[in-house]
């Protein structure tokens, strides 16, 4: 059995269809998979088990790499085509059976919405494959640290979902004193290598000591096994913020001009912390305008974002607990 998998493009969106995906190869133990994936995604897909090639997806002109992918899958007897991008793939290649994700629905998550399209509910929760050289060089990140370790996210991928730099700063220090739930606890500030700039006021402001650079460095498998050993992920609304909840962290996620009904951290350890203003409120604006580099995330202050912090917190202690057991 061969089953063609076409795989959403962003970070974000290709954590949230790893449920689905691993679903289907519960579903089907003994099958082939051919993964369809931007060079992005690929990483999160490299370890799952079955994978028998990946076919990377560099946009090109005119559409040429859905004309170059259609030439590599024609003749290929697909068992199944799961196409998570509603490309035209699934209706241009024979296949005995396909499985097209449909237009998306602002009320509903996106997790529950490939639940859907398996019939599958509760939905499967996304999650990550670890080789074990991932989880080897996620020690080595991690080596010499002492004590629990707050992951931080100051980053995402349009200006107006990034809360400011000086506000990721207050909350973590406050977070990590000496009467703060996470005393003394190292600090990791995470982000892609050309989102340095964005990253930079926030570590020049973190005790040396206490501060561990995580940007653009480990390949996101080995990220995502780090996270997976930190106490509290805290971030924009970004896919990193994915990455984390798919790797077991207690995660908070900030929101504003986005919506939290649809791409919240998906999870019983996840939780978010919006703006006063709802993502109703921010589209309803006749300046709104997800290209800008407006301050939309001004309006949210530390307080609120450290009480769900805490409660958070509280939440997951017998699931760290768990782990440590």
């Amino acid at each position: 059995m061969r089953i063609l998998a076409i795989l959403p493009t962003r970070l974000g969106d290709a954590v949230l269809a790893t449920g689905c995906v691993e679903a289907v190869r519960r579903q089907h133990p003994k099958a082939a998979f051919t993964l369809a994936a931007s060079p992005l995604a690929a990483q999160i897909f490299g370890a799952m088990p079955q994978v028998e090639r990946i076919r990377l997806l560099r946009k090109q002109p005119l559409g040429l790499h859905w004309a170059g992918l259609w030439l590599k899958s024609v003749f290929a007897g697909w068992s199944l085509v799961l196409d998570l991008r509603a490309s035209v793939i699934a209706y241009s290649v024979p296949t005995v059976r396909k499985l097209v994700v449909g237009k998306a629905d602002p009320a509903v998550h996106r997790v529950a919405e490939l639940g859907a399209l398996l019939g599958l509910d509760p939905p499967p929760a996304p999650c990550l494959w670890f080789a074990e050289a991932h989880r080897q060089q996620a020690a080595a990140l991690l080596e010499g640290v002492a004590g629990p370790v707050l992951a931080i996210a100051p980053t995402a991928n349009w200006s107006g979902k990034i809360w400011p730099a000086e506000r990721f700063v207050e909350a973590a220090l406050a977070l990590t004193a000496p009467g703060g739930p996470l005393p003394d606890a190292s600090i990791a500030v995470l982000g892609a290598q050309h989102e340095r700039a964005l990253a930079n006021p926030v570590l020049a402001k973190l005790p040396p000591e206490r501060r561990l650079d995580w940007i653009g460095t480990p390949p996101l498998p080995v990220l995502g096994a780090a996270l997976s050993r930190c106490r509290l992920f805290l971030g924009n609304d970004s896919g990193l913020m994915h990455l984390a909840a798919a790797a077991g962290c207690p995660t908070l996620g900030l929101f504003g001009p986005t919506n939290e009904v649809r791409y919240a951290p998906w999870g019983t350890h996840a939780a978010v912390v919006r703006t006063p203003e709802s993502w109703a409120d921010f589209a309803a604006r006749p300046d709104f305008d997800p290209a800008a580099n407006a301050p939309y995330m001004h309006s949210l202050e530390v307080a609120p974002v450290l009480a769900a912090a805490r409660e958070l917190l509280e939440r997951t202690q017998d699931r760290v607990q768990a782990q440590g057991a």
